[in-house]
């Protein structure tokens, strides 16, 4: 009979387009060859709206048993509230990691308690907190080997890391924003039996803020697919996609796509020969632009997806907080060309471990001027690809990964 282990991730499911759900999605299967997988998660399907649209109870999707729980906050109407009054020690915090002090603070003085209670409140109150979710992780965690949290902001993941810390493999997807210094994420990341990282630079961030008294931890990171290409025609008659694009791949939010539409228009106005248009893909969760030249597609299939990566003349991430970046890797692994935001340590590392597969920019003028040596040079564009699929090759292979994930798993 095999060991159980359970994935705790806010959603999960088919159609649902998020770096943490892919992630958890990917491990998990190649996991149940050697375990019997479960994840718990909630009934959300949009993060945004927080509400509850998919069925409470079980389901078998892929010889994975997921379990879903509603979301059901605690005192909701005082979330704003709380969240204005938990902002001190987080503040406080990550002034002493600006100064350079925390790590050594830490090492010291590793768990913080002050503010915790309206931390927790704050928590508790937050649409996506799934009480019923996290008694069931307080109520039955000996029935598995291992349980996995994936994303550390989100409630359910949170309480599930601490309240089944002893046998938590936590993999944070943490980069650097308000929520990583709140004193009552101290706790969790002192108490789990692992933290499975992404990236060094994600790793080396978390060692600065807790310390050396963080729990056992290192690389575990995740694998690229193999995947197979929609047919090109039927996909760009059905988008209505042009020839020649610059393009973005994943939520379509403020926070994701940050300052890129207004960067590429000034690229437009300086490069105005320029036939490279902007295509965004993926779920819409902020209003849309209206612009001849920018194309929204929605949602749309995994090999939708691929076969419009594949025919991309450049790719571009300006996110500013990523923890490992799939989307990057995807379009490195089909040897396009990638732009990414040097504001964010993890796409910045990758750019410098690929030696140059990928482009960071500072800024929109440096942004203007490598998206045009781009777009300008066949030649560059394929060096890049071969540099992109040789690093992804060396360092995202499927054995590597899994072989780490399971050596975390069998050390508790």
């Amino acid at each position: 009979m095999k060991d159980k282990v359970a994935f705790v991730v806010i959603r999960y499911g088919q159609n649902m387009n998020g770096g943490a759900e892919q992630h958890c999605r990917m491990l998990a299967e190649r996991l149940v060859t050697h375990y019997d997988v479960e994840i718990l998660t909630t009934c959300v399907k949009d993060y945004v709206k927080g509400t509850n649209e998919l069925p409470e109870g079980e389901e078998w999707i892929d010889d994975i048993l997921v379990r879903r729980f509603p979301v059901a906050p605690i005192q909701p109407e005082l979330h704003k509230e709380y969240e204005r009054n938990a902002k001190v020690s987080r503040r406080l915090r990550k002034h002493l990691y600006q100064l350079g002090l925390l790590k050594f603070v830490a090492s010291i003085h590793p768990k913080w308690t002050y503010n915790a209670e309206v931390e927790h409140k704050y928590m508790q109150s937050h649409p996506l907190y799934s009480p019923t979710l996290v008694s069931y992780v307080q109520n039955y965690k000996g029935k598995y080997k291992a349980i996995i949290p994936i994303t550390m902001v989100y409630p359910p993941v949170y309480y599930a890391a601490l309240y089944a810390a002893e046998k938590a493999i936590l993999i944070p997807t943490m980069h650097y924003e308000g929520s990583t210094f709140r004193s009552i994420q101290t706790d969790v990341f002192t108490r789990v039996a692992y933290v499975g990282f992404n990236t060094t630079a994600e790793e080396q961030l978390a060692k600065n803020i807790f310390g050396n008294r963080m729990s056992p931890h290192g690389i575990i990171s995740v694998g690229i697919e193999d995947s197979v290409d929609a047919d090109w025609k039927v996909t760009k008659e059905k988008y209505n996609l042009p020839e020649e694009y610059l393009l973005f791949v994943g939520r379509i939010d403020k926070g994701k796509l940050d300052h890129i539409i207004q960067y590429y228009l000034d690229y437009k106005k300086k490069y105005s020969g320029s036939s490279l248009k902007l295509v965004l893909v993926g779920g819409l969760f902020s209003e849309t632009f209206r612009h001849p030249d920018i194309f929204y597609t929605g949602f749309v299939s995994e090999t939708e997806k691929y076969a419009i990566i594949q025919h991309a003349k450049v790719f571009v991430n300006p996110s500013k907080f990523e923890s490992l970046s799939l989307i990057l890797l995807e379009g490195m692994s089909r040897g396009k060309a990638m732009l990414v935001n040097g504001k964010c340590a993890v796409l910045k590392e990758h750019c410098i471990k690929s030696d140059g597969a990928a482009f960071y920019y500072k800024g929109k003028r440096d942004f203007i001027s490598k998206l045009n040596r781009i777009e300008s040079s066949d030649e560059l564009r394929v060096e890049m690809g071969r540099k992109g699929r040789e690093y992804v090759a060396a360092n995202y292979n499927w054995k590597i990964i899994m072989d780490r994930l399971k050596k975390a798993i069998e050390a508790i």
